[in-house]
């Protein structure tokens, strides 16, 4: 279904699908559901970014030096709101020194196409390790518009996380971006004729801010 040009890694740990089990089911209250959108966006971060470059530094414990590693690249994290902003203080809570920026989409429900109401980025995005956050990526749509924003910006390395997806939104990222790397731990069956992930697990802003 996807050519080698795209960079789909699909997250098979346990400790995500079990997670995402509690995500999908209809009867998860907000409280639960913000907090195993925390669990897993923290677990998937850890696998985008398994292959940061680290430098050997030495350290001094109370017993003796001790030589590490620290991560040496200049992590980016952008949350497409409002949706990404669950994700968010998940990741932070990883990697504290990351640069955070926004951008702000809005889909037309009857069209499917995003514009952009908002965006704040940090500078210096070519010598960046950019995370685009958005758990839902659906139509593809607002995933591709914020992917051409942040190229135009001047990133180059952009690592998308999503917690569903569906295969048209993969396939359209793979169209118009196919160096982007996506990790998901998901890619459903389809999209409905509202454009929703199925089977999914709803509108994630609205579960997540319980403004259904």
């Amino acid at each position: 279904m996807y050519s080698s040009s795209v960079s789909v890694h699909v997250v098979e740990h346990p400790l995500v699908h079990d997670a995402l089990v509690t995500l999908r089911d209809a009867q998860t209250a907000p409280e639960l559901f913000r907090r195993m959108a925390v669990r897993i966006s923290l677990l998937l971060a850890a696998e985008a970014t398994r292959d940061l470059p680290a430098s050997p530094v030495t350290v001094q414990t109370p017993l003796g030096a001790a030589q590490g590693r620290t991560v040496s690249a200049d992590v980016v994290v952008v949350p497409v709101l409002r949706a990404g902003l669950g994700m968010l203080d998940a990741i932070l809570e990883l990697i504290p020194s990351a640069r955070v920026g926004h951008i702000g989409l809005q889909r037309d429900e009857a069209t499917a196409i995003a514009s952009q109401y908002y965006s704040k980025l940090p500078k210096g995005l070519a010598n960046s390790v950019v995370l685009m956050i958005d758990p839902m990526l659906a139509t593809g749509g607002s995933a591709v518009a914020a992917l051409d924003h942040l190229q135009q910006a001047g990133a180059r390395d952009i690592r998308m996380i999503c917690i569903v997806a569906a295969p048209e939104g993969v396939e359209l990222v793979q169209k118009h971006h196919p160096g982007v790397r996506i990790y998901t731990p998901a890619i459903d069956r389809q999209l409905n004729d509202h454009k929703y992930i199925v089977p999914g697990l709803g509108d994630f802003g609205d579960r997540l801010y319980g403004t259904l």
